[in-house]
């Protein structure tokens, strides 16, 4: 149901069945049909059949208000008329509700009024009769369900749109906590998407709406001030308003000047960003210029700043650079009389008719077609990047967090070395740049050339940088990476890959202790039937051999239980079994196999290993205080883990090294570890004994114990050193 509508009484159901609809006598239905004049009369007939349609399903229902529920899809098919939708789209509106709210199901409306305007309905209506966990996760479900509907036809978003604004319009008698999450849900979802989409009039309204019913006080207390302002600073505006006339007039350049108030809210917002208050807001009123083609803009532009003197850094150009949403337009602060500063924005008409109306304007604006194809392109692959987020997304909660993400932009624009200009989120990072040109480029980013100069993957960018990323076959993302990424994709992408690497890990681990296990029993695993796999797979509810693999390695399932299986042998192992051999790792496996951070085995420790639900293969070494007590409660869940004879890769060590506290030994320890080959990953201290000694912490990376006890007994060999051991045994 909608969350402003209610079942009528059985009296006032009878009432309301007993009365013949005569929509011409409707005063609001007969301003709607005139709104239509731009469609044909056969189409009208069309529009006229659906509202008799939708009075006779919501018959008998009304809105929390008191009113005919009908009210509420006429005003939304209104709104849509307004922006000269064609008759399909006008239709849907009419029906928006009928199908979450009626027993009218979509067959009946595609019967009626043709298949495009059932999808239309079907993409409109919320999914009430699924069971979800919490109310988040329904609204993610039905926002994920109302984005894919979007992406295979735009009319959805807008009608969507207009459904929201006239609930928001019409919240009086719905629960003020109710009326408070509506409208805190508009300003994290709707009006963003409104303004993504350029609808920046109806964006302005969503906001200044849900500010109102959020803080009532505080939009009364606002809307005052700027009215008072308003008064006070008429005379001043009036002046300004006839200086930019005055100027354009005597320069030959033929414009419409208009000003303009700021919204309540984006007011009330910098006030609380930058912790102002209202008299301290200054530039609450702006002014548009609109003229007829680019070059005059930018004419416009320079005539302006002779008259009224510019704030530096405040001039941005979107006529050559526009903003992703399509819109374009000259922006620029002046300092008016009286030291006074104003936004000014140039334009032609037809980027005014885009800024106000964005991609409405498709339909609304017949001489700017190339604007509204153009927009209308962007606006397509914006809603199919959202499709390939929603493909790599884990759930749909992770997919909620990813789109909001990228409906909070606040653009810069950086250059690829081929000169591409590439809009992305303020404080994105070489990252975000690498999967917005291609997600293989992102997996394989090392670094990026910052306007020349090689700097990390967790720069910040700026507004106008020029970045080329760095790659690598070998690199590929870490988890670290999601902590400086800004857009939804390339945090997509990152988990998406992670997820994907940890189960081919896990997959090669699994299959690797089944083998064990198949070997401690007698069977080489490439001799065990086919059969004997499909009746596991059975019994598992796994589709394929590989998916057995994963859940062994990771935790999900007991490599000995599915060995005896294969075999159709007893659960539990017999006394006269023969004990597995060690698994061997070579510390190269991957995320599959975590080397425990209390006590850091590395190569040449007598190490130990336990399977954990999800995680995959955790060592630790045998002596580690961390696991006495577990492995004395739970010993058959560990196995025993042998190294390779040689290590593949570099392991992590802490050393704790007490010294005397004298000039200069902490750069003499440091040229030692140095020397001997030895990475130091880390280093701080701690003065137990003030004035004489000095504990020293390193963290350096060694290949084995045995390079470890090299590097100790050259650290020995200091004089200042007191005392030296390897740290371990810390609390896991």
């Amino acid at each position: 149901m909608n969350t402003l509508a209610e079942t009528a009484r059985p009296a006032e159901v009878a009432a309301a069945e007993n009365t013949s609809p005569h929509p011409e006598d409707d005063p609001a239905y007969q301003v709607f049909i005139d709104s239509l004049s731009y469609l044909p009369p056969e189409e009208l007939q069309i529009v006229r059949d659906a509202y008799l349609f939708s009075e006779q399903a919501h018959r008998g229902q009304f809105r929390l208000s008191g009113e005919a529920y009908i009210t509420h899809p006429l005003a939304v098919a209104g709104a849509i008329a307004e922006w000269q939708m064609d008759v399909e789209g006008v239709v849907a509106a009419l029906l928006h509700d009928v199908m979450e709210d009626t027993t009218v199901g979509k067959s009946e409306i595609a019967e009626r009024f043709g298949k495009p305007v059932a999808d239309l309905v079907d993409g409109l209506s919320k999914l009430d009769k699924i069971e979800f966990q919490s109310h988040e996760e329904a609204q993610a479900e039905n926002f994920r369900k109302m984005l894919m509907a979007m992406a295979r036809d735009l009319r959805v978003v807008l009608i969507k749109l207009a459904d929201r604004h006239h609930n928001l319009q019409t919240m009086a008698a719905v629960r003020a906590d109710k009326r408070r999450r509506i409208a805190r849900e508009t300003l994290e979802i709707y009006a963003p998407i409104a303004s993504r989409l350029g609808l920046n009039k109806l964006f302005q309204e969503l906001q200044d709406l849900s500010f109102q019913l959020i803080y009532p006080m505080r939009a009364r207390v606002l809307a005052r001030a700027l009215k008072a302002a308003r008064g006070n600073r008429r005379e001043l505006l009036s002046r300004i308003l006839e200086g930019i006339k005055g100027k354009l007039r005597d320069t030959g350049i033929d414009a419409q000047v208009f000003g303009r108030e700021k919204s309540l809210y984006s007011i009330y917002r910098k006030m609380l960003e930058k912790r102002l208050s209202f008299s301290q807001v200054l530039d609450v009123y702006g002014f548009r210029v609109v003229v007829t083609d680019v070059p005059t803009a930018y004419l416009a532009l320079g005539s302006l700043h002779a008259l009224y003197k510019p704030v530096p850094g405040k001039f941005k150009d979107y006529i050559a650079i526009p903003k992703p949403n399509g819109y374009q337009s000259l922006h620029t602060t002046l300092i008016g009389p009286h030291g006074t500063p104003f936004e000014l924005q140039i334009r032609t008409a037809a980027m005014d008719n885009v800024a106000q109306e964005g991609i409405a304007s498709h339909w609304l604006y017949k001489d700017g077609e190339s604007f509204g194809a153009e927009l209308q392109q962007k606006t397509t692959k914006w809603f199919h990047s959202l499709l390939d987020l929603q493909s790599t997304a884990g759930d749909t909660s992770e997919f909620f967090e990813h789109v909001k993400v990228d409906l909070f932009p606040h653009e810069i624009y950086v250059f690829t070395p081929k000169g591409k200009i590439i809009a992305l989120p303020r404080g994105a990072t070489p990252i975000d740049l690498a999967y917005a040109v291609h997600t293989d480029i992102g997996n394989h980013s090392v670094a990026a050339q910052i306007n020349f100069t090689l700097m990390p993957l967790a720069t910040e960018l700026t507004n106008g940088d020029r970045v080329d990323v760095v790659t690598a076959a070998d690199a590929h993302p870490s988890v670290a990476w999601l902590a400086h990424v800004k857009t939804g994709r390339a945090r997509s992408k990152i988990r998406h890959y992670l997820k994907t690497a940890h189960n081919d890990e896990s997959t090669a681990l699994g299959e690797k202790m089944l083998d064990q296990e198949l070997r401690a029993l007698g069977v080489v695993a490439a001799e065990v039937p086919v059969s004997s796999w499909k009746s596991v797979l059975r019994d598992s509810g796994n589709k394929l051999i590989k998916e057995v693999y994963t859940d062994i390695g990771l935790g999900f399932r007991i490599a000995g239980v599915v060995a005896r299986r294969l075999l159709a042998r007893e659960e539990a192992p017999q006394p006269t079994d023969k004990r597995p051999a060690s698994l061997i790792i070579r510390g190269t496996e991957g995320m599959a196999v975590q080397f425990a951070p209390c006590c850091q085995p590395i190569p040449g420790d007598p190490i130990i290993g336990s399977i954990w639900k999800g995680k995959g293969l955790v060592i630790h070494t045998h002596d580690c205080p961390a696991i006495r007590k577990a492995r004395s409660v739970k010993p058959t869940k560990w196995i025993d883990v042998e190294w390779e004879p040689e290590p593949g890769k570099l392991f992590s060590v802490r050393l704790r090294i007490m010294v005397q506290n004298t000039l200069g030994v902490l750069g003499r320890i440091a040229t030692e570890i140095s020397n001997s080959g030895t990475n130091i990953e880390h280093v701080n201290m701690d003065e137990k004994h003030p004035g004489l000694y000095t504990t020293l912490h390193f963290t350096v990376q060694v290949a084995s114990r045995t390079s470890l006890a090299r590097l100790m007994r050259g650290l020995r060999r200091i004089p200042e050193v007191a005392r030296i051991s390897r740290d371990q045994g810390l609390t896991a």
